[in-house]
């Protein structure tokens, strides 16, 4: 007795993928298809070898919306049992981007094939790609005839750790950052491998390329540094099914070039040779918005035309070619919202970067660096200097006491970076804090700024420092504290931009992704929780090491440590990073933004209740925890499954050990021993590709858009440091236009408001937070179930946040002028919209 099945795969049309489209309708017309075997679950009940696979070719039956269908009429016997999974042979000339294939006419139901990945002509990959069903199995539970395919499948993905990685394969290995700069040219592109004893730093995906050969990264034409992130197109190895799809492609470099790619100079001329040009006065910056700015007529030699032709807008009527940027939400609501020290401490709270505000526990403030090499480790920062300030709210203990003091402090981890970065010409850098106080009324006010300058050897010159206050009454003072403001800003642009965005989500990130394809399977219910929180993560960090943070990339072409930016970040990842404090609740308590108590909502209770990241992420992180706990609890309803789970127990030693190499032997990584263990770990790396970078992503233009509200560099020192007659008499007189030396040159501006706009933007095809059900998700009821309160309490976050936008209690996101804070409201439109949470880092 046989049953008759019918099979339908369908093939997502693209534009050939790398292989190029050729011949394919040719081999459809002559019955050449897809190649397809079944795989029973069962061994055969009386030799207990695996069952015959049985084949069937499929043939093309339709088209439409972008998608082929294949189908083939299969006889099966009724005894053959579960099809566990299926081989497929691609038989055309071209690689193949096979959806899924559903297999209808079994009496328990259809049986479904999740496959999303491409599948190489069998004339050029003869391994056999094997798919497994949606239902999961613990790997002590897999069915014995699916044991060997389960253990084939991830030794493939392993590869043996040789050779360079060919475009297309589908290889998971780790490697060190050694491709960040020209080691074999330019003396001036060389970069230190960061990964190892001496910069520490997570692993990312091993390529096997050689190491660059001079010329390989280009200098100061920014343009060219763009097009990798123009066109979509990483010349660096990622596995073939990390890659972005077609239509992320398409959307991708749309938006690179229609929307991001919006410079200003005032002709092409400058553009293209005067780096150092800074901005004549304000409203020059403003004109970037307001006008946009004419370019001389395109001929056929012009840079434009060739490199970015549909980044012009072409005036009706006119020969020339304008420039022009979009106006920054925040600029739009209060265009002198930059100017004001409310908003300075509002942003700490609800702005691109609230992860780095924290109490202060301890008094007075004291570096811990060594004094013989920095100088005297005390803050100038006295008792004296806050209670001046906060005169008319309480003494100076009571803000203690009731902890009413914060801060933002980066001055040991800049201090060692200052004299390195000030023999490098048009930047300067202080090891720097930031005082705050908070007011009866839930704001932050800024108290003091400190810059410090640490003795050099170089010069002779004695340790430095100084303290800025917001000016009651003089000019002067008034002039300098926003000098100050704006040193430290940049310093905060520059640790946001490569420590809370780079390094503390996408790099991060990625040893996760690949240790789950090495050690989990496919069918593994952990891999299929993770993996839409992996989307397009490698392809992304991969086009960052092209443009982004190589070598004279657009990070240090724009930012203060310009070449030392990426070993600033390994300084941060060696100093600061710790698995267990990246999950959002212990990260709150260790800044001493929250403590624990059980009777508050979540558990903890906030030192600051207005603090829009921390109220609204903790009910994301609540409901994501919530979600993984059903999970969880459903694969392993007790703490042996845990512990005897293989492929879990290597999935977790290789992240700490290898992905983490570095950090291999730090005592605070977590076990994992129980249900909770694994609830944590998996809700840590979810919500750090989620929600955390949300968080710090999608505002970037929405806030540094503005180049006076937070500049990504400072390119001179305070008037007061070392001040000679000539310079202090030209701060007097023309304060403004030595702010606006100290600003980023126009092109570098261009460069960044360029980067922020793209960094900004959603794509067209982004998969939100608790949106949509993955198919192995639903073939199971339980966790169907969990999914659907999942995304009801994601929906009802929306709800919550648009309630708190409106509560005119929370100054912090309502009140005149200010943007409401929606940087975790889940869903979004496509474009530049300052909110949505998608599953994964995917731009």
């Amino acid at each position: 007795m046989t049953v008759k099945v019918k099979a339908v795969a369908t093939v997502k049309e693209t534009a050939g993928g790398f292989l190029g489209i050729g011949g394919d309708g040719v081999s459809d017309f002559f019955g050449k298809g897809l190649r397809l075997q079944l795989v029973s679950a069962q061994l055969h009940p009386e030799t207990g070898l695996e069952k015959p696979v049985i084949e069937s070719r499929m043939k093309r039956a339709s088209k439409k919306n972008g998608e082929v269908k294949y189908e083939a009429e299969i006889e099966v016997p009724d005894d053959y049992g579960e099809v566990g999974a299926v081989i497929v042979e691609n038989e055309h000339g071209n690689e193949r981007l096979l959806i899924d294939i559903v297999l209808d006419g079994f009496v328990n139901g259809p049986v479904n094939v999740v496959c999303d990945s491409w599948v190489h002509p069998k004339s050029k990959d003869s391994k056999n790609r094997v798919f497994f069903t949606t239902k999961s199995y613990l790997p002590s539970e897999t069915p014995a005839g699916l044991i060997k395919y389960r253990e084939e499948e991830l030794k493939l993905l392993r590869g043996n750790g040789e050779g360079q990685r060919e475009k297309g394969e589908r290889i998971y290995d780790y490697d060190v950052y050694d491709d960040l700069g020209n080691l074999d040219g330019n003396p001036d592109l060389v970069r230190p491998v960061l990964g190892g004893k001496d910069r520490p730093y997570p692993r990312r995906v091993r390529t096997g390329r050689p190491r660059p050969e001079s010329g390989t990264y280009f200098t100061l034409l920014w343009i060219k540094n763009m097009l990798p992130l123009a066109t979509g197109n990483s010349d660096f190895y990622v596995p073939r099914d990390e890659e972005f799809s077609q239509l992320k492609k398409s959307a991708f470099s749309s938006a690179t070039v229609s929307g991001a790619l919006r410079a200003v100079v005032p002709t092409a001329e400058t553009f293209l040779i005067d780096w150092d040009l800074g901005f004549p006065h304000l409203t020059a910056i403003d004109s970037m918005y307001d006008q946009g700015l004419n370019l001389r007529p395109r001929t056929a030699d012009s840079p434009w035309t060739d490199i970015i032709p549909r980044l012009i807008r072409t005036v009706a009527n006119s020969a020339d070619d304008f420039l022009q940027f979009v106006v920054p939400e925040s600029m739009k609501r209060d265009r002198f919202f930059w100017l004001k020290d409310e908003q300075f401490g509002r942003q700490t709270l609800a702005g691109v970067n609230p992860c780095s505000i924290e109490l202060v526990k301890q008094w007075p403030l004291k570096s811990k660096l060594d004094p013989q090499i920095y100088g005297s480790p005390e803050s100038a920062i006295t008792t004296k200097i806050v209670e001046q300030q906060i005169r008319g709210f309480m003494t100076f203990n009571d803000a203690m006491k009731q902890k009413k003091l914060f801060m933002l402090d980066y001055h040991d981890l800049l201090l060692p970076f200052v004299g390195p970065v000030r023999l490098l010409k048009g930047t300067t850098l202080y090891g720097s804090r930031a005082l705050f106080f908070l007011t009866p009324v839930g704001t932050l006010k800024p108290v003091a700024i400190e810059l410090v300058r640490p003795p050099s050897k170089n010069d002779g010159k004695p340790q430095w420092k100084q303290v800025f206050t917001p000016g009651n009454c003089s000019a002067t003072e008034e002039w300098l504290w926003k000098l100050a403001k704006s040193h430290f800003l940049a310093h905060d642009s520059c640790y946001h931009e490569i420590v809370s965005h780079w390094l503390k989500t996408h790099a991060c990130m990625e040893p996760y992704i690949i240790a789950t394809n090495r050690q989990l399977s496919a069918m593994h219910p952990i891999h299929r929780l993770l993996l839409p929180h992996f989307r397009y993560t490698m392809e992304i960090n991969s086009l960052a090491r092209q443009t982004l943070v190589n070598a004279d990339g657009i990070i240090e072409l724009g930012f203060s440590p310009l070449k030392y930016s990426m070993q600033l970040s390994s300084a941060d990842y060696d100093q600061r990073w710790r698995f267990d404090y990246e999950a959002l609740p212990k990260d709150l308590i260790r800044r001493g933004m929250a403590v624990e108590d059980p009777s508050a909502p979540h558990g903890l209770k906030l030192t600051i209740e207005d603090y829009p990241y921390a109220s609204d992420g903790l009910i994301l992180w609540d409901g994501l925890n919530q979600w993984v706990a059903d999970y969880v609890n459903h694969y392993y309803p007790n703490p042996s499954l845990i512990i005897s789970d293989a492929e879990l127990q290597s999935w977790w030693t290789e992240i700490r050990t290898v992905g983490h190499a570095d950090k291999k032997d730090e005592p605070w990584w977590p076990s994992l021993r129980t249900p909770s263990d694994l609830i944590e770990i998996v809700t840590t790396m979810a919500w750090t590709a989620s929600a955390q970078h949300a968080a710090v992503n999608f505002g970037q233009y929405t806030y540094g858009g503005y180049i006076p509200n937070r500049p990504s560099i400072a390119r001179t020192n305070m008037p007061t440091e070392d001040p000679t007659e000539e310079s202090w008499k030209q701060f007097i007189e023309e304060p403004e236009t030595v702010l606006l030396e100290m600003f980023p040159s126009q092109l570098q501006a261009a460069v960044v408001m360029t980067m922020l706009s793209l960094l900004s933007n959603h794509a067209a095809d982004e998969e939100y937070i608790g949106q949509a059900m993955e198919p192995c998700w639903g073939d199971d009821a339980t966790i169907k179930a969990a999914f659907e309160r999942f995304s009801g309490r994601m929906k009802a976050l929306e709800g919550v946040v648009d309630a708190r936008n409106g509560n005119e209690k929370l100054r912090n996101r309502n009140g005149a002028g200010v943007l409401p804070y929606e940087f975790l409201k889940p869903v979004s439109e496509p474009g530049v919209t300052g909110k949505g949470v998608p599953y994964s880092i995917s731009i």
